[in-house]
């Protein structure tokens, strides 16, 4: 992402429905499937502001990895430098099986090979770890929102689950979220096709809603994304998947 997109993110992160939202599924799943005890360890891989990292700090040791200079400018702020991270070429200059945890909130569309990603996790987790993983979901909604956001590709559940092979992992959860508000997303996005809008203007993903529609919105999300109700479709999907292996 260029520099306004992350000033604009810092901007809408903390109250924002999405963003406020993706947080508290995240840590709610993670709660769920194996609560983190101080001394645990978690990796917020793209962490881009860092501020779902800094939310986790109060709960166990947190690390940052970012090779957006951007990104690493904001993450300084609110990080000391021993918890900052950049790849090494294309490895994480850490030990296998260093982490009890590994996130990575709307990363793995960012990058061109996914599937070497997630070997990254698995090499880092300790067996028994948990790595929580959001993408945005559906090609159909493929729109200027993903070409700003510099966007490789938006999954299916198939594409998503098949990243994590079965004798490697067991996932634990995975499903379409922000379901409630695809039918509007589709739209909007097929709009804008056909409308492209004026330079300089905002786009919807871009505005704060009215505070009571936000905390609509954020509720709706927070709760659909525990359902075990396997949804046809989403605007995001969200996998919760362990490293298979004694311990944990």
């Amino acid at each position: 992402m260029n520099a306004a997109e992350y000033d604009n993110l810092e901007r809408l992160e903390q109250a924002h429905w999405y963003y406020a939202g993706k947080r508290d599924i995240v840590w709610g799943w993670i709660e769920r499937v194996r609560p983190p005890r101080r001394d645990d360890l978690l990796l917020d891989c793209g962490a881009g502001t860092g501020r779902f990292a800094q939310e986790m700090e109060g709960r166990c040791r947190v690390l940052v990895l970012d090779d957006h200079e951007e990104a690493l400018r904001l993450l300084r702020r609110r990080f000391r430098a021993e918890q900052i991270l950049s790849l090494a070429g294309d490895r994480v200059p850490l030990p296998d099986g260093s982490l009890e945890y590994t996130t990575a909130l709307d990363v793995l569309e960012h990058t061109p090979d996914d599937r070497a990603v997630v070997a990254g996790f698995h090499r880092l987790l300790k067996p028994g770890g948990v790595a929580v993983v959001t993408v945005p979901a559906g090609m159909a909604l493929w729109s200027d929102w993903d070409v700003a956001l510099h966007h490789y590709r938006r999954y299916s559940r198939r594409q998503l689950a098949g990243l994590f092979p079965a004798e490697q992992w067991e996932i634990l959860h995975v499903n379409y979220t922000n379901a409630f508000i695809y039918p509007a997303a589709w739209l909007a996005r097929r709009w804008r096709r056909w409308f492209p809008m004026a330079p300089g203007e905002k786009r919807p993903e871009d505005r704060m809603p009215p505070p009571p529609l936000n905390a609509l919105l954020r509720g709706l999300f927070v709760r659909q994304a525990f359902w075990r109700l396997p949804m046809p479709f989403g605007v995001s999907l969200l996998l919760v998947a362990r490293k298979r292996g004694a311990g944990g």
